[in-house]
């Protein structure tokens, strides 16, 4: 899952303990080193043994009484490891800053971590990369999130820096993916749900093409609700794909071209991407669109294909997207849906989209449906309805009057908002392919060139 995914305060990791009494070594684990022990006073360093734990986890573990204060730093300013007396804690530190923590989560060019500002205890989301890997990816997105910074629903990039063998990107920390609530969900929005998802995502990308951008792998995972008092705000993330598709000051569009490779994810790329052709802002649209039929619909109609090769399997997504016509794929939905796809679909190259036309579609189905835009999401409603679920039985009728008769004690709970509804679904409704993003090819640059594209495949 791209970071995001929603985190739940566990229990400390459980100390690692020596397992040779008769050779007490202090087990160390550390970027970029696959297996050290530190020797006791007087022992030779033995060699690099296989690692079986994965990298850059933190672990905790008891000291040696006698050790008081050890620092092992494999050079100045990289990751450091600091085990302090009292604190009986091995530290991986990034910026000389932010504590390293637990794997969160998966970008497209690398790992996520949950990670701790020292000086505030604020939590973060740490990215890394290695920078060994073939088409480095990590300081063309921090570059990105600083052109966007300021947008409604940008993350903020607090460090980005080298540490050792990996690339890093420190960014605010946010919360679950719109796949993860899809799944919490009973993987199915209400149309209501849907049509606020639609406002928001048309605004996220609106705003990054107006930063001279696009997306290239629009989906539910690269969409996180923030935190606290903005859980209501939709954040776009994942700029490892994105590009430049436009000069900035003059806005020369880039030119088009055929026969480019597969770029983001298969489930939801447009025809155009399919058969090739340079992508635009008009594909981002239509990236959107199967995103939000996705939602309503529950599934799309070509998932769960088989094939005996990537290059198959992609032919059999491509061939299943352009013979399901936009009637089909919204068949017992609202027309606004397939009125949609055929403005998305009409649009040419260069063209700039009518962002507002289509958040105009979408608003006037919400309020002649009757809904209100309260920010009260099928999540949302679920985790009240669970909540009342654990409060204690109300008092029987009159068991809290007072002398006078006066009824001082339960009142009614609140039913449900209007216009959202208790899910009901047969065990059929609820099995469809979980994966959002299936497996991924080699990773394309995200530069004009686009020489390194290839595309991740979504079921």
């Amino acid at each position: 899952m791209a970071y995001g995914t929603i985190v739940r305060r566990t229990a400390r990791p459980p100390d690692v303990t020596r397992p040779d009494s008769q050779e007490t070594r202090l087990k160390v684990i550390t970027a970029g080193v696959q297996d050290r022990y530190l020797p006791r006073r007087g022992e030779d360093r033995q060699k690099p043994v296989a690692l079986e734990t994965p990298l850059l986890v933190p672990v905790n573990f008891d000291l040696a009484p006698a050790l008081n204060t050890l620092s092992f730093v494999r050079s100045a300013g990289q990751l450091e490891l600091q085990l302090t007396e009292g604190r009986q804690r091995m530290e991986l530190r990034v910026g000389k800053k932010y504590r390293l923590g637990r794997k969160i989560g998966s970008g497209s060019f690398g790992d996520i971590y949950l990670g701790t500002n020292m000086g505030t205890g604020e939590e973060v989301a740490i990215k890394l990369e290695s920078v060994k890997t073939k088409h480095p990816q990590l300081l063309y997105e921090s570059k990105i999130y600083r052109i966007l910074h300021g947008g409604l629903g940008i993350p903020n990039v607090r460090w980005y820096g080298i540490e050792g063998d990996y690339n890093v990107m420190v960014l605010d920390l946010l919360g679950p993916s719109l796949e993860d609530l899809f799944n919490y969900c009973g993987r199915r929005f209400q149309l209501k749900t849907v049509l606020m998802l639609a406002d928001q995502l048309l605004g996220r990308l609106e705003y990054v093409h107006t930063k001279s951008f696009i997306h290239r792998d629009v989906k539910p995972d690269n969409f996180l609700i923030g935190l606290g008092k903005r859980q209501s705000v939709i954040h776009i993330i994942d700029f490892g794909l994105a590009k430049k598709y436009r000069d900035p000051r003059s806005h020369q569009h880039i030119p088009y071209r055929e026969n480019k490779n597969l770029t983001g994810t298969a489930r939801y790329a447009s025809i155009n991407t399919h058969i090739g052709i340079e992508q635009s802002r008009r594909d981002d649209l239509e990236s959107l669109g199967y995103v939000l039929m996705y939602f309503i619909r529950g599934s799309l109609p070509w998932q769960g294909l088989k094939a005996n090769t990537k290059k198959q399997k992609y032919e059999r997504i491509m061939d299943r997207k352009m013979s399901t016509s936009t009637e089909q794929l919204c068949k017992g939905y609202a027309t606004e849906f397939r009125s949609y796809f055929e403005y998305c679909r009409s649009l040419r190259f260069e063209d700039r989209p009518d962002y507002a036309y289509l958040k105009r579609l979408f608003k006037e189905l919400f309020y002649r449906k009757g809904f209100q835009y309260d920010n009260m999401f099928d999540w949302t409603v679920l985790n009240l309805q669970q909540e009342r679920a654990k409060l204690p039985p109300e008092r029987p009728l009159g068991a809290g009057k007072d002398e006078g008769g006066n009824n001082d004690a339960a009142a009614a709970r609140k039913s449900p908002p209007e216009g959202d509804r208790e899910r009901s679904r047969s065990a059929n409704d609820q099995h469809y392919d979980s994966q959002g993003g299936g497996s991924r090819g080699r990773i394309g640059d995200g530069q004009a060139d686009d020489k390194a594209a290839a595309a991740r495949v979504g079921q």
